[in-house]
Order: C-alpha cells, then structure tokens, then sequence
C-alpha cells in the first residue's frame, strides 16, 4: 500500500481525524478529512467526536484543537512547525500591555499562543474579525493582536481606532509590490484578490481582500476570469480544485526563489510520511496545562459563539 492507503486505514483503526490547513501540501490536503481556513478548523475540532485529532497544520492550530478537546489525543507532525506571526508576541511581554490598559477589550487573533489566548478577552480569525470587533461597545477601547497588517485593515473597515500590537506574517509581508504590478500589467483583465495579512499597499491593489475560505468563495463566483492570489502558494490547490475553469497565478515574492511565490517553510515542514507516523505513533502530542486551557478556552468560546 502507498502512504495514503496506510493513512486511511489507521484513521478508520484508530478513529482519527485528520484535519488541514489551505496551506499544507496537496498529497496531505488530498488525504485529510477536513481542509480549511483557522475558523473552519476551529469549528470542525469543537465538533468531531474522533479520539485521536491530527492536525496537519502549525503548532498553534493544534495547540487551539487541544484546548477545545483536552481529553482527546491531539497530534503534530512537526513539532517544529511554529509560525512567525504567533511568534512575534510573546506572552509576558503582551501580559505588561494588557495589564497597562485594564480598560480595554483584547481581542487577538487565532495566529497566536495558547498564553496569550489565555490573556485575551475574544479571539478572532480573519473570516471574522470585523464582525467580531464590530461586537464590542463603540465606546470600549479594544487591543487587537499580534496582525498589526489585519489590524489595519479592520480599523479601515470598521472605522474603529485600536492599540495595535506590532506583528506579523513574515509571508504575508514578502510580496514584492513592482513584481506585482509587473505581473498585473502582464495579465490584463485579471483580479488581484489579497489576504488580510498582507501590507496595505498590497490591498489597496486587490479586487478583494479576505480570509483563505473567503478567497475561494470569492473566486467561485467568478469562475472563468484570471486571478493574481495574494496569500501562501498552498491555497492554489484546493481553489483550482474548486474551481478547475479559472486561471490562478501566485502573486510574486521578493525573494528570488524556484517557485516565485510566497511559501510558508513552517506550513511545508509537514509531510506525508510524517502524518503516517505521527498517528501510527500517536506522537507528536500537544499538551497545554489546564490552568492556560481555562482561560484559553473562554475567548475561543465567545469566537465560536459569535461566528454561528
């Protein structure tokens, strides 16, 4: 048997799920049972009665399934596939802001630890993040973090001033902006459609700006034009299978690499035969405390709650 048939087989064995993120590589989203953006995936692990939950993703996405699931096994291919985004706020150092401004809502995106979930009031994903700021009192100051780039562009949506925590996605913030326009000039007629992440030069460019679901849909309902995709290359899977007729290009990075488009080395650290065996060894576990599960759990909760 190839890899998948294994796969398969153990998930029914063992009554596992295995669940992806847009980004990971084609061979692991063509075997996972559910593939979507952080909220999809949020929700699919609230809801699954599977004991074992392995998740093809980066470590903060497990560590978000652990906390909805604590009884449950939640297993990582890699545990080294962290996220620079997550990893530019640091738990304490995020603790002093938010114990300086006592009177502010914290609202941080799911792109974060379970330490500073556990600080925070509501998380949010990029599906919803403005509904879920638009959910606060006007007249409540909000702390939002640690996507200072999405935070921008919910500030502009929702007309809304917020402390903003200085993050981001080293990915998202690697598209070149002459290559872009380049490529755009190179391919008249076509749309450029961005992920929230991205650098707000980058878009004001995009047709449309959305989360990676959001992205998908957006071009379901334009199914024979040309896209310029702003966001991790690995989404370009799942929408040309959603939609075979359209005509998809990466958008550029500055980096001079082999595939000319933004990749996530985290995302791509997990692999095939690391999926294998991870559930055939039920390790890699994620583990969080209960004391930061608790807290952690509260804001998760309030998100999934919003998000109905």
């Amino acid at each position: 048997m190839d890899l998948h048939q294994k796969i398969t087989e153990l998930k029914k064995k063992k009554n596992a799920v295995i669940l992806a993120h847009y980004y990971q590589v084609p061979e692991i989203q063509e075997v996972a049972d559910y593939v979507g953006d952080s909220l999809g995936l949020s929700q699919k692990a609230a809801e699954t009665d599977a004991e074992i939950i392995v998740f093809a993703g980066v470590h903060f996405m497990a560590e978000t399934a652990k906390i909805l699931n604590p009884t449950k096994k939640v297993l990582l291919p890699d545990l080294m596939a962290g996220c620079s985004l997550a990893d530019s706020c640091p738990a304490d150092a995020f603790q002093k802001l938010v114990e300086a401004h006592p009177d502010h809502t914290v609202i941080t995106y799911v792109n974060c630890s379970a330490e500073v979930k556990a600080l925070s009031d509501i998380i949010c994903t990029s599906s919803n993040a403005e509904k879920i700021v638009n959910s606060v009192p006007k007249d409540v100051p909000i702390i939002f973090a640690p996507d200072k780039n999405l935070g921008k562009y919910i500030q502009k949506k929702t007309g809304r001033k917020m402390l903003l925590w200085d993050g981001a996605c080293i990915v998202h913030e690697a598209f070149s902006m002459d290559k872009l326009l380049k490529l755009y000039k190179e391919n008249p007629g076509s749309k450029i459609i961005a992920h929230p992440e991205s650098e707000s030069h980058i878009l004001e460019t995009a047709t449309y700006v959305g989360s990676t679901a959001g992205m998908i849909d957006y071009v379901k309902k334009h199914p024979t034009e040309k896209f310029i995709v702003a966001t991790e290359a690995g989404i370009l899977h799942k929408m040309q299978q959603e939609v075979p007729e359209a005509d998809l290009i990466p958008a550029p990075s500055e980096e001079d690499n082999t595939c000319a488009c933004s990749e996530c080395a985290f995302m791509k650290m997990n692999t095939l035969q690391k999926l294998y065996d991870c559930l055939l060894n039920e390790t890699p576990q994620i583990e969080v405390s209960e004391e930061i599960r608790k807290k952690a759990i509260l804001p998760i909760e309030r998100m999934l709650e919003l998000s109905k």
